[in-house]
């Protein structure tokens, strides 16, 4: 029992490294701008001078009494001013109203 490979034409392989190449890159540009918004927010929070800003993960909640649904970031920075790493919550309610807990170690 013989088995016959086939290989895929060269046109083939070139599109699906372009996708992969493309779908790489818009991951990394909205990573980037996701983390620009939050260096934003975290600025107008009192937190004016960071760096190495990391969004960890990004929740969806929804509030029991109202049903309103709304967003928590969990961010970690380094601050500057304090020279301390800061891990913590941001939490988007309604109408852009910002609420923080960050615990700076």
């Amino acid at each position: 029992m013989s088995t016959e490979v086939r290989r895929l034409p060269k046109k083939t392989i070139i599109i699906i490294g372009a996708m992969c190449a493309i779908a790489l890159v818009i991951f990394l540009f909205l990573k980037d701008l996701k983390e620009q918004k939050m260096a934003e927010i975290i600025a107008t929070l009192g937190h004016k001078n960071i760096k190495d800003m990391e969004v960890i993960n990004k929740l969806s909640v929804e509030d029991k009494e109202t049903r309103y649904k709304s967003k928590v970031y969990k961010v970690r920075f380094f601050d500057n001013n304090i020279n301390k790493t800061c891990v913590g919550f941001i939490h988007i309610g309604r109408n852009n109203t910002y609420s923080k807990d960050f615990d700076c170690k």
